[in-house]
């Protein structure tokens, strides 16, 4: 990541130094973040005993970006990956993607790595508010729905069809509209 090369180093003793955060509150994709600006090895794999290892990479990683960069950061993977999925990313989208995350290989490591960090005997869950907070989108880039969460697809004879956006509206819901009953 490139704030891996320019963020400062905090030690414990400097005024700049992050409190260390819990990786429960963390949702998945933010502790993939975090393991990426990790000093986690790029052929890392994980094994039976590593999991205060896996956490420490991981408070490591947060220390180094800052809580609101591994949120930001976490919210742009997320919704790249959902229109990535939808075959609905811009080129735009794709640039900035690569830019945040240099090293592709490394990215899907730190992701299975931090998948594992929320199941097994020695799991740590995700709070709600993470999960939560790991439904905010955010898009590098014009997304193809405009942020309204609905694309038109044009269909025979002019008449259109909306679909919902994988990045703005994952669950397909349709905006609440008050209407008006005269009777």
């Amino acid at each position: 990541m490139p704030a891996t090369l320019i963020a400062p180093r905090t030690t414990p003793d400097s005024p700049d130094a992050v409190s260390p955060v819990s990786v429960g509150e963390l949702s998945i994709v933010e502790r993939m973040v975090a393991l990426y600006a990790s000093d986690m090895p790029n052929r890392y794999r994980f094994g039976k005993g590593d999991d205060a290892q896996l956490g420490s990479w991981i408070v490591q990683g947060v220390a180094r970006l800052g809580l609101e960069e591994v949120y930001r950061s976490a919210a742009y993977a997320q919704s790249y990956r959902l229109l990535s999925l939808a075959n609905l990313t811009t080129a735009d989208q794709t640039r900035a993607h690569s830019a945040r995350f240099t090293n592709l290989r490394r990215l899907d490591r730190a992701e299975s790595v931090a998948g594992i960090s929320s199941i097994g005997p020695d799991s740590v869950p995700v709070s709600a508010s993470a999960v939560a907070r790991s439904r905010r989108p955010m898009v590098e880039g014009g997304c193809p729905c405009g942020g309204t969460g609905w694309m038109e697809l044009q269909v025979l004879d002019g008449e259109a069809l909306s679909r919902s956006c994988p990045a703005h509206n994952p669950t397909g819901n349709l905006v609440n509209r008050r209407v008006a009953v005269t009777g």
